[in-house]
């Protein structure tokens, strides 16, 4: 069991310490625009992923926006974006990024991107802008990355196992939910959960290509009966039975590799793309960095904090480090700073069993957080990824 630990522990290191992870955000930001209720004085700290949703709250034009991100690589991936926007027409950026595939991608980049990146970002283009360019193996740059690769994965038993392609698309396109769940009950359902896929599912290594850690899929076999394979199983009927897949962006370009003018993420849509090439990218910066590591050197105050699962991660053996970053998170909240996170488990109490002072005295996080569960709770409901086992709202107390 040991040398088992050893193996997954390995593996999972050297997924994310050596890929891009994430081609896009897997977090609801409809979600956390009621969460956080951003203004025009908010100074808001995310962890980057794929940077859609670090663009999607500078849409409400708050002071600014710090993209955050140990993985250089997601950091790349959001200046390649802002680049784009700065550079590029709205058709070629749509096929980019809206489409996934630019064929004449080398003679956009180095004629317009290359120059327009930082450094660091230069450099890891100068490898992999090819993931753009689309092909027989990789068609989509949404099929790139290592949770490209389980898309992919999931594409080629779409296609080649179960033979449930039309059937996908005729979901997709349903024209109501009543359709729609038609659909899934009747045709889908049986097709898709063939006992390969639920071994699969149970797998630390295929999920450690989408960005679980084994801390998290250890909480949800704990709190979830049936463990993660059933999780994911009744995450996944609730999405394709329950909720419209009409705006589901998140899923579509999984399992299409594109997403479509209609349902895209906000800044691929036309008129905002015009609002960035406005001037309004500016508000948005990245920081290759821990969270910790940044708030140190951060001379100012945050006000908004978007923690996405990463304290899933830290949740065993690194609580210390934990409990070090909401030390910092304290030591520079501004007053009336709102906090969300989300767990892959159905509880994630050891958060508020972090240490910290405050105000000279010592407390632990759940002293300073006041929770909004009732609204956590509604919205928790309606997210359209639906993969999450809990979401958290929080207020924190000021000093």
């Amino acid at each position: 069991m040991k040398m088992i630990e050893w193996l997954n522990t390995r593996w999972f290191r050297f997924v994310h310490g050596n890929n891009l992870v994430y081609n896009t955000c897997w977090e609801d930001p409809r979600l956390d625009h009621v969460a956080l209720q951003l203004t025009p004085d908010d100074n808001v700290l995310v962890i980057t992923s794929a940077g859609c949703n670090a663009l999607d709250y500078a849409l409400k034009s708050p002071n600014h926006v710090y993209a955050v991100d140990m993985n250089p690589r997601q950091n790349a991936l959001l200046e390649l974006k802002k680049a784009a926007i700065r550079t590029l027409d709205y058709e070629t950026f749509f096929q980019m990024f809206g489409e996934g595939r630019l064929p004449y991608t080398d003679r956009v980049y180095d004629a317009k991107l290359r120059d327009a990146l930082p450094t660091d970002a230069r450099k890891y283009w100068d490898r992999h802008i090819g993931f753009f360019k689309g092909g027989r193996i990789r068609p989509s740059f949404y099929f790139c990355g290592t949770s490209g690769l389980f898309a992919r994965t999931i594409n080629f038993y779409v296609d080649r196992i179960a033979n449930i392609r039309n059937e996908v698309m005729d979901i997709l396109n349903a024209p109501s939910l009543d359709v729609q769940k038609q659909i899934y009950e009747e045709k889908l359902r049986e097709k898709f959960w063939k006992p390969y896929i639920r071994w699969m599912l149970r797998r630390d290594a295929t999920l450690a290509i989408v960005g679980v850690p084994k801390p998290q899929r250890v909480q949800v076999e704990k709190d979830y009966e049936g463990g993660i394979a059933r999780f994911v199983e009744d995450c996944l009927d609730a999405v394709f039975a329950k909720l419209p897949l009409q705006d589901n962006y998140f899923w579509r370009v999984y399992m299409t590799g594109r997403y479509t003018r209609s349902c895209c993420p906000e800044y691929l849509k036309e008129e905002n793309f015009y609002k960035f090439k406005g001037g309004l990218i500016d508000k948005v910066t990245t920081h290759t960095a821990s969270i910790l590591d940044f708030l140190k050197k951060h001379n100012g105050t945050i006000s908004r904090y978007v923690l996405l699962d990463h304290m899933d991660w830290l949740s065993t053996n690194h609580f210390p480090i934990l409990e070090q970053e909401w030390q910092a998170i304290v030591d520079r909240a501004a007053p009336g700073t709102k906090v969300i996170y989300r767990s892959g488990g159905l509880k994630a109490d050891f958060v508020d069993q972090a240490k910290i002072r405050q105000n000279g005295k010592n407390c632990k996080v759940g002293d300073v957080l006041h929770y909004h569960p009732e609204l956590a709770s509604e919205l928790h409901v309606k997210d359209r990824v639906h993969t999450y086992g809990s979401f958290y709202i929080a207020d924190l107390a000021s000093a």
